[in-house]
């Protein structure tokens, strides 16, 4: 199959709910993850990875800081005369409001799908850390002649309420489709293969009956009708269902095996370019353990943490298994652990915030302490 022939459709705003802390003030997708990268980047880069040249980010709110991040999409090589990126802002035909649900997501950017010529749709929710090579997944749709085929990683279960589990049978079809429990299973990750023309066909027949869930309406309700299979991604899988697993999500980084898992040369993380001058590590600061980005000024003590552009950690200050985005200013003599920072906050001289590694302390964006 030619990855050219599929068209890419992200979610930005999906389980925002879930991440409330951070995503009072940006979608999931614009989430900052790792040191300079957004949660998007990861769907971003592997559909372009894989080939997909023509990609629509469905909006919903708070998504000012998304635009920003993504512009033309020139960072994924998406700047084109023919394809490239797509914003899909909110607007939903015929109700009152923005979309509430995925089938209302999707009818409203009905007008988009009908107007591309692709042939398939792979659509991604942003919760979803991977980095995977989706032409595999395209080419098992096609050798089981599958008409949907859904990503999923046996794993335990997510907190997601609305996450779903498969029963396959040993050909790799889905058998059932049934709530997540608290069990260890094959738990979706909401990446959906399909032909457009099925997906136009399903969403129509979806709205005009008032379902609500795309995968209990949908998907479940077509189990024996359609042939839906499963495929699995191999490697580093995380989904952020929560703050705990953000905090969670960005302590992996510091395992070499995660990072050559996530990152490679063959199938590399794209994100938007920030020049900066390098990390400035003071006479009497200590790094251990860490990932720090370009820009910060270090003259304290950082272990086992992560460190966004231009963070600032003063004499005498101890921070240690932090997670602290852009701009964050650490004053002399100040002790942190298991803390998360928003973008430009300012601890004063001489604070002590702890957390633990089960319930992180959260800052929220601009807070001075």
């Amino acid at each position: 199959m030619r990855a050219n022939n599929v068209l890419g459709l992200i979610f930005s705003n999906t389980y925002d709910n879930y991440l409330s802390e951070i995503t009072s003030v940006r979608s999931m997708g614009s989430v900052p993850y790792g040191c300079r990268y957004r949660l998007i980047d990861f769907q971003l880069s592997a559909m372009v990875n894989s080939g997909i040249g023509k990609v629509g980010i469905i909006t919903k709110s708070n998504y000012q800081s998304l635009m920003d991040h993504v512009g033309h999409g020139r960072a994924w090589d998406l700047s084109r005369k023919n394809g490239g990126l797509y914003l899909l802002p909110p607007f939903n035909i015929g109700t009152t409001g923005i979309y509430s649900n995925k089938i209302e997501a999707i009818s409203s950017a009905m007008n988009f799908l009908r107007n591309s010529e692709e042939e398939y749709v792979l659509m991604s929710d942003c919760n979803t850390i991977y980095n995977v090579d989706f032409r595999d997944m395209f080419d098992r749709h096609l050798k089981t002649g599958a008409d949907i085929t859904i990503a999923y990683k046996h794993t335990a279960a997510p907190a997601i309420r609305e996450l779903t589990k498969f029963e396959l049978a040993g050909d790799g079809r889905i058998t059932s489709i049934s709530r997540r429990t608290d069990d260890e299973a094959n738990y979706s990750l909401n990446v959906i293969f399909m032909r457009k023309s099925l997906l136009e066909r399903l969403i129509s027949e979806a709205i005009g009956l008032g379902y609500h869930s795309f995968t209990e309406d949908v998907l479940q309700k077509n189990i024996k009708s359609l042939k839906i299979y499963g495929c699995e991604f191999d490697g580093y899988v995380r989904t952020i269902d929560g703050i705990q697993s953000y905090f969670e999500a960005n302590m992996d980084l510091l395992k070499k095996e995660n990072r050559k898992s996530l990152f490679s040369k063959e199938k590399p993380v794209f994100t938007k370019v920030k020049d900066d001058v390098p990390a400035i590590y003071g006479l009497d600061s200590h790094a251990s353990n860490s990932l720090i980005a370009d820009g910060c000024v270090v003259e304290g003590t950082v272990e086992n943490s992560v460190l966004f552009r231009g963070v600032h950690i003063g004499k005498g200050a101890v921070v240690k298994n932090c997670v602290l985005m852009q701009n964050a200013y650490i004053s002399d003599d100040v002790k942190l652990n298991c803390v998360i920072a928003d973008k430009n906050v300012v601890i004063k001289p001489n604070k002590n915030l702890s957390g633990d590694v089960k319930f992180p302390v959260f800052i929220g964006k601009g807070i001075v302490i």
